[in-house]
């Protein structure tokens, strides 16, 4: 079983949102690593807002059914890579949907930020 998921953002829409709402958007979006990580590099969180926007794809769902942003939280390891950890309603997810394994690709420049989303495993049993 393989899923995917792949989401494209203008960098501009995610520092316009974050000017507009400042703490607010942080608190309903990022997780107060993912916030401190991008130390408000507008491009560092357009790509961080793909990659959920990807996984929540990969889910097939979307940010449905009681899944939150913050459930999905990028995390980059000691090298720096980007890796995904889920939470709550995102964890479930991922084990109804029997991913064993998943990887996170991100990119951007100073306009787009993408992010490519693969997850395998057995078949699962379900979804959100």
């Amino acid at each position: 079983m393989l899923a995917t998921g792949v989401d494209l953002v203008r960098v501009e829409r995610v520092a316009r949102l974050c000017q507009r709402r400042g703490e607010q958007l942080r608190d309903r979006l990022f997780t107060e690593r993912e916030w401190n990580e991008a130390r408000g590099r507008p491009e560092s969180l357009a790509v961080r807002f793909a990659a959920k926007e990807a996984v929540a794809k990969a889910m097939g769902t979307g940010f449905r059914n009681g899944l939150r942003w913050q459930e999905i939280e990028v995390c980059l390891d000691d090298l720096g890579a980007p890796r995904v950890c889920l939470y709550g309603r995102a964890g479930e997810a991922a084990r109804a949907l029997g991913w064993a394994e998943w990887s996170l690709s991100l990119s951007h420049t100073a306009e787009y930020a993408v992010a490519f989303f693969v997850a395998s495993g057995s078949e699962g049993k379900g979804s959100l």
